[in-house]
């Protein structure tokens, strides 16, 4: 009965008490000008930012395609050093290193067609990359997304 009485007591006290009083609105009161000062940098980074969110959104793909097999040893340095040379005269490819014991295998490459990586194979022997054999691997690649033709399927 107690706990009736105080909730009731509560009640009438809250719509009692207001929390904010809103003054009248003022119409002779003058409306100001503001001036922003921003840097330029914050519109590029804004830009950035938006590319960004977009290819997050776009995401990776994957597809059956084919990889370079380039070195199949025990050596850690020898296989990071071969890394190394590949991505600076590479760099718009990616190197996939794993560890499958007691061998580290480095892969290169996602290529959609062979005639690609079979040119990407002449120019790492070429150069003298690699001076064992190169195996193409059929395998999942990554597929980066044309912005171009997601546009036009959106």
């Amino acid at each position: 009965m107690k706990k009736l009485i105080i909730i009731a007591i509560l009640f009438l006290k809250a719509g009692a008490i207001r929390a904010q009083i809103v003054p009248p609105k003022d119409t002779t009161a003058p409306t100001g000008k503001v001036t922003v000062f921003k840097d330029s940098r914050l519109d590029i980074l804004a830009k950035k930012e938006a590319e960004f969110n977009e290819a997050l959104a776009l995401g990776p793909k994957s597809a059956k395609g084919y990889r370079l097999m380039v070195l199949s040893t025990n050596d850690r340095a020898k296989a990071m050093n071969l890394r190394a040379r590949l991505l600076q005269r590479f760099p718009e490819q990616k190197v996939y290193m794993s560890f499958q014991p007691p061998y580290i295998k480095l892969k290169f490459g996602n290529f959609l067609e062979k005639e690609e990586a079979d040119q990407y194979k002449n120019d790492i022997i070429n150069n003298k990359l690699v001076t064992t054999n190169i195996y193409l691997v059929p395998e999942i690649i990554e597929v980066k997304p044309d912005k171009n033709k997601e546009k036009d399927i959106l």
